[in-house]
């Protein structure tokens, strides 16, 4: 079959033709209709080889969606040819945070090297994805595949990021979000279902800000040097009640604990190495700053509700298998507005 590979450190990924996978028991073999392309993947590529994780070649995609193609041994609950997105962050399932659904935080996938597929382990951008037990499986039930499949991160790390800060997001509420790529579109999106916040959302070119106000956004803010005076302004000086950066860059981060209100949450969901100083008289009084990962199981089903209920949609360009170096250059260049889908099959 045919994958795509990151084969060499500091090298852009590459078709390759490699095995077919073969289920062993309790496994499932996918056919895979639609993967997704992630910022995180080109943070991957961008690590130098001291300390690289993981083992070369990789086959690249943490966000899958696929028919079931075969079922190994022991398998029950699922029928050849069932269309279903697969749940990434995969744990050992059977400490205290994977019994509550929380695979995403558990306890022993570093000790007993468990990966994730596409960062770790052969992942969704390939004709076939080998899943490790079916409870990693969660129906599709009528979403469209290239729509649902960024759902599986994009959809459910900014829900899983938000659900936290519900309680603050009453009416007269600020949210802010800084990023409104990938996660950060749909973050606005699930803000506007989920609460009465005011919605301000930031980037850095004028394409992406249309996009914000397109999905929801009530405020739009050029991502500068000036953009947190410009939120203090929209505010009244109080600052946001949430803020989350979807970027997390030690400029975006500066600009998400700027912006913070009294009791405010600033959440860094993206990956970019910022940090934030945190102290009395660092941050307004009693600000939470957290870097959540991911989602729960039960957080994906939610998201897919959402999307069957019409209250949350991807912006996504596709393309094919061969195409796929391609979607990473262009992600790379910040020409993807939106999210870039994977077709293996075309």
């Amino acid at each position: 079959m045919k994958a795509l590979q990151y084969r060499t450190i500091g090298a852009p990924p590459e078709v390759v033709t490699v095995p077919d996978p073969e289920p062993g028991p309790g496994q499932v073999l996918l056919k895979v209709t639609a993967a997704g392309v992630c910022h995180s993947d080109i943070a991957v590529m961008g690590w130098p080889a001291e300390g690289f994780p993981y083992e070369l070649p990789l086959t690249l995609g943490h966000e899958g969606v696929g028919t079931v193609a075969a079922l190994g041994a022991g398998v029950t609950g699922l029928s050849e040819g069932d269309a279903v997105a697969v749940y990434g962050p995969w744990g050992c399932g059977t400490c205290a945070k994977c019994a509550e659904g929380k695979e995403n935080y558990c306890l022993r996938a570093g000790e007993l090297g468990i990966h994730p597929p596409g960062l770790g382990r052969p992942g969704s951008m390939a004709e076939y994805l080998l899943v490790d037990d079916p409870r990693h499986l969660v129906p599709l039930d009528g979403l469209d595949p290239v729509a649902a499949v960024p759902l599986t991160d994009a959809g459910l790390t900014p829900y899983h990021a938000i659900k936290r800060s519900l309680p603050k997001l009453v009416p007269g509420s600020t949210a802010v979000v800084i990023g409104t790529g990938g996660l950060g579109h749909v973050a606005i999106q699930l803000l506007r279902a989920l609460t009465s916040a005011r919605v301000v959302a930031l980037d850095v070119t004028e394409d992406k800000l249309r996009l914000a106000r397109e999905v929801g956004a009530h405020e739009t803010v050029l991502s500068d040097a000036k953009a947190a005076d410009a939120v203090r302004e929209l505010t009244g000086g109080l600052g946001a009640e949430a803020v989350f950066d979807f970027v997390g860059v030690a400029p975006t981060v500066k600009t998400a604990g700027a912006v913070a209100a009294v009791e405010g949450d600033v959440t860094l969901v993206g990956i970019g190495g910022g940090s934030i100083p945190v102290g009395f008289g660092l941050l307004p009084f009693e600000v939470s700053v957290n870097a959540p990962y991911w989602g729960s199981r039960s957080e994906l089903i939610e998201v897919l509700n959402l999307a069957r209920s019409g209250a949350v949609s991807v912006h996504t360009e596709t393309y094919s298998l061969d195409d796929a170096p391609l979607a990473y250059e262009r992600l790379h260049e910040g020409k993807v507005n939106g999210r870039a889908v994977i077709l293996p099959h075309g």
